[in-house]
């Protein structure tokens, strides 16, 4: 991923980043890009309260009134950075086979959630939410509305080709998917492999007729 390099260009060098210039005709990509990058990095080297807006723009390359052009404060650059990496990494495939899908997505979740650069960010920014109200009211119309809606694909499309009773209670079978996965990341730091996530399709397959696959 692009994060890689550009971690790896100023921690090789020692230096930031060569500096990115915008032009009259709007924002420099290019730029945007490094500080949602070096965002990223920085949060991952040194924890939340260690990302300053100043310390973006020096490993961006970037002057930091660039950064105040564009977001308000550091959560707002960290923010973008992380739905920028969902839409990348949390594509729902579809196969037509509600077994393939649910472990193929289950095994993305859990491994973005629990081992990816993105998820620590993710962290940081539930706990920004617990207290920070207004962001807390952002994430949930920017992010967790979303992922929600993500999180039941697979189940909504088995539906529609009717692998799965049209009374389902979507909301109720999503939570007791993806509900451990999340509780393991977020509460007890229990692993959450491809063994655990298995055994939650499994289950799922079992509740509703299904043959499990080995």
């Amino acid at each position: 991923m692009a994060r890689a390099t550009h971690t790896a260009e100023a921690s090789d060098t020692g230096r930031p980043a060569p500096r990115h210039h915008g032009n009259r005709h709007g924002r420099s990509e290019q730029a945007r890009q490094a500080v949602l990058n070096a965002a990223d990095d920085l949060l991952v080297e040194k924890g939340f309260a260690g990302v300053t807006m100043e310390g973006i723009a020096t490993r961006a390359g970037v002057a930091k009134q660039t950064i105040y052009r564009w977001w308000s404060t550091k959560t707002d650059v960290l923010m973008d950075a992380f739905l920028q990496d969902v839409a990348e990494d949390l594509t729902v495939h579809d196969s037509g086979d509600i077994a393939l899908d649910l472990r193929g997505y289950l095994h993305r979740l859990a491994w973005f959630l629990s081992e990816s650069d993105p998820g620590a960010v993710f962290k940081a920014l539930i706990a920004q939410a617990q207290h920070d109200q207004a962001f807390a009211q952002d994430f949930r119309s920017r992010y967790l509305d979303e992922q929600r809606r993500r999180d039941r694909l697979p189940l909504e499309r088995a539906l529609e080709r009717g692998e799965l009773p049209s009374d389902l209670d979507l909301a109720a079978e999503t939570d007791q998917l993806m509900g451990p996965v999340y509780y393991r990341v977020l509460v007890t730091g229990e692993p959450v492999g491809e063994e655990f996530t298995d055994r939650l399709v499994d289950a799922f397959l079992r509740r509703h007729g299904l043959a499990a696959e080995s």
